[in-house]
């Protein structure tokens, strides 16, 4: 599961030992906050991939992971199936220019990365990924009344 670890100067995406294998890399993706332009809150990160798996893995529709190069430059990704996602764009990153994540806690992490770091702690663990949203709640059924149920009756012995 991929977690967002933050603190007052970098963003560290920590991979899971299965994530750093589909992903093709042995080592958590850091950065900045410095390089951090903008958080951008998205429904369907699908939309957002851009360009190929290289190195990378992708199965349309269930998961992308790894580094996806495009003439725009090159992005991280971790998408799982129709999840909503958190899309960081970069300046000055040395080796990415956008990540793209699936997390339910993407307001979380927005907000943390606009606080100035005053009064906040040295590292705080902002999201997990394979968190899952709750889950809608559905309306109460209606009751029925009382007298409309029927009395059971226990079945009779047989007899011999």
């Amino acid at each position: 599961m991929v977690t967002l670890l933050l603190d007052s100067t970098r963003l560290e995406v920590a991979l899971s030992t299965s994530e750093r294998l589909l992903a093709f890399r042995k080592q958590n993706v850091f950065v900045e906050r410095s390089t951090i332009v903008k958080v951008q809150l998205i429904e369907d990160a699908w939309t957002w991939l851009r360009g190929v798996a290289s190195p990378g893995t992708h199965v349309p529709g269930v998961m992308a992971m790894g580094t996806w190069k495009s003439t725009g430059g090159d992005d991280f990704v971790v998408i799982r199936r129709r999840r909503p996602a958190v899309v960081i764009d970069l300046e000055g990153h040395d080796e990415f220019q956008r990540l793209v994540l699936t997390t339910s806690h993407g307001v979380a992490l927005a907000k943390a990365l606009h606080l100035d770091g005053e009064g906040e702690s040295d590292v705080a663990r902002v999201v997990g990924s394979e968190a899952k949203p709750a889950a809608p709640k559905r309306p109460a059924a209606p009751k029925r009344p009382a007298a409309a149920k029927k009395p059971r009756t226990a079945p009779k012995p047989a007899t011999a």
